[in-house]
Parts: C-alpha cells; sequence; structure tokens
C-alpha cells in the first residue's frame, strides 16, 4: 500500500519526468482532480489506468474510501489538473490521513508554477511567502496589509478574472510603487511576464484586456 503524488504539467507536455512516467504506467489506479483532464493527458503519454475523482467538492467525504483501497493493498496516484498536488490544489486532507494511518506517502519532483515564477522575477530568492489564493471576501484585506509589510518577496496565484481587482487592491493597500511581476501562461507558447510597480502593471492590463487570461502567478518585492 502506498500513495504517490506526481507533478502533472502545468502547460508544456514536455515537463512530465521519466520517473513520473515510469510510476502512473505501474499503479493501480489514479486519484484526479478532473478525470476528463487527466485522461486526455494519459491519452497522450499512452497510458491507461483506471480513474477515480478526487476534488475539492468531494475529497473530504472521498478520503475514507481511498484509504480502504490503500489499507486494502492498492498502490494509487494522486494527480491535480496541473502541477504537484497538495499546493493550492486536493492533496492535503489525503496526505494528512495517510500519515495518521501509517501509509507511505511519496512526492515526486516537478512541474509547478511557484518556482519559475519566483526565479524568473528578479527578487530575492533566499526567503519568500506563499501566500497560493488569497480569500476571495473575508479576510482579503488583511491579507493585502501583511503583504504589505512582508520584507520577504511574496508569491501567490490568482486567477484572470480577478486579476485586474487584485492590482487594484495592490495598489490601495499595499504601494502603487511597489515592484511586481505577473507572469502568466508559464511554459506555454504564449508565456508573459510583465515587470514594473503596481501601478504600472495595473496601467498594462486596463490597456490590454486581451492579456488578462491564462494561470497567473503574481510575485511581489519585499518592503524595503
Amino acid at each position: 500500500m502506498k500513495l504517490y503524488l506526481i507533478p502533472t504539467p502545468i502547460g508544456n507536455l514536455e515537463d512530465i519526468t521519466l520517473r513520473a512516467l515510469r510510476i502512473l504506467g505501474e499503479v493501480d489506479g489514479i486519484l484526479a482532480e478532473d478525470t476528463r483532464n487527466t485522461g486526455q493527458l494519459l491519452k497522450h503519454l499512452n497510458i491507461s489506468k483506471p480513474l477515480y475523482s478526487h476534488h475539492a467538492h468531494n475529497e473530504h467525504a472521498g478520503v475514507a474510501g481511498v484509504i480502504k483501497m490503500l489499507k486494502e493493498g492498492k498502490v494509487l496516484a494522486l494527480v491535480s489538473d496541473a502541477g504537484t498536488p497538495g499546493v493550492s490544489d486536493p492533496g492535503f486532507l489525503l496526505v494528512k490521513a495517510c500519515v495518521e494511518n501509517g501509509i507511505e506517502v511519496e512526492t515526486l519532483p516537478g512541474a509547478t508554477a511557484l518556482i519559475p515564477a519566483l526565479v524568473n522575477s528578479g527578487f530575492p530568492t533566499d526567503r519568500f511567502v506563499f501566500e497560493g489564493f488569497l480569500p476571495h471576501k473575508k479576510g482579503r484585506q488583511t491579507r493585502w496589509k501583511a503583504i504589505a509589510e512582508e520584507e520577504r518577496t511574496t508569491v501567490l496565484y490568482e486567477s484572470p478574472h480577478r486579476l485586474v481587482k487584485a492590482l487594484e487592491q495592490m495598489v490601495e493597500f499595499v504601494s502603487p510603487d511597489r515592484s511586481i511581476m505577473v507572469a502568466r501562461e508559464l511554459s506555454k507558447m504564449h508565456e508573459q511576464m510583465v515587470r514594473g510597480t503596481a501601478a504600472e502593471v495595473l496601467n498594462y492590463f486596463n490597456l490590454h484586456p486581451d492579456k488578462v487570461r491564462g494561470e497567473i502567478v503574481i510575485v511581489i518585492a519585499g518592503k524595503e
């Protein structure tokens, strides 16, 4: 009995390791955030395995069933739609349950949007804070104010339809002059890094609404 956490490409399908390919071909089944997306990936990789749905909306209810399968001797893999499972994606509750039940967990290194964006930013990388997705409403302003005082580089994820609003809030609660970088479509054909002050980057996306699309990572320089 064993659970593997396997990163999948965040865009470019070449970004999957040989080890990930081998293990995906060896496990008894694959837990997927979206079985349709994972099914397409497996088809591309010429891998055929049973797929089980494991996403944010059924994670709490589904953990017990997964633990049961593992205790019966199954070897399973957990994947998200893109990147490393458990990082702003389902995975934490299942790993916690495996640890509590003495079930071995192995996490493979691999694709993630967090590290490429951080390294590409040109901001200090020796110490940084990862905020994931900020709350949509309650507590959001408080988090922005904390980021304003943070001396380390801050990295966060944002969805396209909230990007402009996030930049407006950054100008208001952090500083219009704080240096930031917005990375979008990492590893894909239209990968783009937009650098400047918060006010400058906000102005760019207001002038280019066609660019407000894709997966987005925001990197914020620490307070001097």
